[in-house]
C-alpha cells in the first residue's frame, strides 16, 4: 500500500526510460538508484511477509482496489482489527468511504490542490500526483515497444516472486 504513494513520485522516470530523453538524462530504470529504491527490490519482499504473516502485513494491489473498492475497504477494516457492523454495512459506511477516498474527490481536496511534496531530491505539485487513475493507462503515454519492453522488463525482474501485474498488450 505504500508503495502505491510512491510509484507516482517515479512516473516520470519510468516514462523518460523509455523516450529518446533516456540517453540525455541518463535514467536507468534498472539501476535502483531511485529516492526510494528500485520497485523490484522492495515489493515482492512485502508481498512474500503479507503470505508468512497475514496478520502483521496487508498487501493491496491498486488494480484490485479498482476493482472491487468495498470489498478491499472491507479487508484492510478487518486488517486493523475494525471490521464493520452489519448495521455499518447496512447503512452504506463502506461506500461513503469509497466516495471520500475515490480519485475525483482526492483531487478536489484544497491541499492536493495547492500543496506540495517536497522531500530531499524531489519538489512536485500535489496536483501532478493525480491523473485519470485508470489501471493500464500507461500505455497511452508510451510507444507500443516500450510498452513491450516495459512488460519484459516487469516479467523478468518479478519472476519466481508469486507478485503479478495485468500487463496491458
Amino acid at each position: 500500500m505504500a508503495d502505491q504513494s510512491n510509484h507516482h513520485t517515479h512516473t516520470p522516470k519510468i516514462i523518460l526510460q523509455f523516450s529518446p530523453i533516456s540517453k540525455a538524462f541518463g535514467v536507468d530504470l534498472n539501476s535502483g538508484e531511485e529516492e526510494f529504491g528500485a520497485f523490484w527490490d522492495h515489493v515482492p519482499g512485502f508481498r512474500k511477509q503479507s503470505t508468512e504473516n497475514p496478520k502483521k502485513v496487508l498487501f493491496l494491489k491498486y488494480e484490485e482496489m479498482k476493482e472491487n473498492t468495498v470489498g478491499e475497504i472491507k479487508k484492510m477494516a478487518e486488517f486493523m482489527g475494525f471490521p464493520f457492523s452489519v448495521e455499518e454495512e447496512k447503512a452504506g459506511a463502506i461506500e461513503e468511504i469509497a466516495q471520500f477516498f475515490s480519485l475525483s474527490s482526492l483531487k478536489n481536496l484544497e491541499v492536493n490542490k495547492n500543496g506540495a511534496l517536497k522531500t530531499v531530491s524531489c519538489y512536485r505539485p500535489t496536483k501532478s500526483f493525480f491523473r485519470k487513475g485508470e489501471a493500464g493507462d500507461y500505455v497511452n503515454f508510451l510507444s507500443p515497444e516500450a510498452v513491450e519492453r516495459f512488460s519484459k522488463i516487469v516479467e523478468e525482474k518479478l519472476k519466481g516472486s508469486g507478485l503479478t501485474f495485468k500487463m496491458c498488450c
